[in-house]
């Protein structure tokens, strides 16, 4: 039999799994374990990343974004349902421990943004932070990329959306505010669940609850724009908090909501299974077969107009509780529309007078 992985305080997973696209990987040696039966070490390493743009596009008719930047690939917030999760096994790591240990930074993502917002080509348009992680894991108070682009952005008046699962956000306040004065500035606090013990379970790294709900109270006091993004849903595991997140989110000041159904894709159905093992072996089954139930009797359904929200009898009565628990807090408002009007691109080069 296998040996079982154990858990690794602080991080979603302890298990690697073989990266897709590589021939050869790494099995862990599980002898080599500490005193109290963890694996010796599991640091954060970050690496540049000398990506020469910053700007990604997309075309999915299931985001409601076109153009996104992200400074950081990787996050060491280590949610163990990430859907970006395999993203990393592009840059030849793997989509499990690797993906929340080893974080590729952007250091030039601010000088790479003016140039692209600089260049005549570009077309004001919406630009959205963390559409693939978290613009706002730990390292960015360190870093502060995501702030310096937000700086390029509010001399531009470019408007930006974000979301994100940490309080940090709020540090950067003043400059939303600025990009909010033109219609500039939307954000999404996403809240999983209200139970801190099962968030430190399932995203250790990530603000506690009571911190993201803070977070909304601070950016709706300050005027921004703010909702709550419920992601992911979870089926038999925190579906039942719809009503109470919301309502909460309510009370700190959000003025709209949205969700998104769990996401299993490649590597993802593996890990997310050794932690329900782990953590929750009773409910483990449980789980899964509703996961089944709304994904066409699979873990992960790629499909466009389906892979979001999934289908079948589960999945629309999750749509109704939703439905039902926006009309009685208040949070049926459309998303906030962005505009670009206020676009002001750079002064030209001065003209010398003799």
């Amino acid at each position: 039999m296998p040996h079982p992985l154990p858990i690794l305080r602080g991080r979603g997973t302890a298990a690697n799994p073989p990266n897709r696209f590589l021939p050869l990987h790494v099995e862990v040696d599980l002898d080599l374990l500490d005193e109290e039966g963890l694996p010796a070490q599991a640091p954060t390493q970050y690496f540049v990343d000398t990506s020469r743009s910053i700007i990604a596009t997309n075309d999915s008719p299931d985001v409601g974004f076109t153009h996104s930047v992200n400074p950081y690939r990787g996050c060491s917030h280590g949610c163990v349902y990430c859907y970006a999760r395999p993203t990393h096994e592009y840059l030849g790591f793997s989509a499990g421990l690797d993906f929340e240990t080893k974080i590729m930074v952007k250091c030039d993502a601010p000088q790479l943004l003016r140039a692209e917002l600089t260049s005549p080509k570009w077309v004001p348009t919406p630009l959205h932070f963390s559409g693939v992680t978290d613009a706002y894991q730990p390292i960015e108070r360190q870093l502060r990329l995501t702030r310096q682009c937000l700086e390029v952005l509010a001399e531009f008046r470019n408007p930006a959306s974000i979301i994100t699962k940490n309080h940090l956000v709020t540090r950067d306040i003043d400059l939303l505010s600025q990009l909010a004065a033109f219609r500039g500035a939307v954000v999404m606090i996403s809240v999983t669940t209200l139970d801190k013990h099962l968030a430190a379970r399932m995203e250790p790294r990530t603000g506690a609850p009571q911190r993201r709900l803070a977070a909304i109270e601070a950016l709706a006091r300050a005027g921004i724009p703010v909702g709550v993004m419920v992601a992911p849903v979870i089926p038999g595991l925190t579906d039942h908090e719809i009503p109470a997140i919301l309502q909460a989110a309510a009370d700190s000041g959000a003025g709209f909501a949205s969700y998104v159904m769990l996401r299993l894709p490649h590597a993802n159905a593996a890990l997310f299974v050794d932690w329900l093992a782990s953590h929750f072996p009773d409910r483990k089954e449980k789980v899964l077969n509703r996961i089944r139930d709304l994904r066409g009797g699979k873990l992960n359904d790629p499909n466009f107009g389906s892979r979001m929200r999934g289908d079948g009898l589960w999945a629309r009565q999750i749509k109704e509780v939703f439905k039902l628990a926006k009309r009685r807090t208040g949070l049926d408002n459309p998303f906030p529309e962005l505009s670009t009007d206020a676009f002001r691109p750079p002064p030209g080069p001065q003209l010398t007078l003799w």
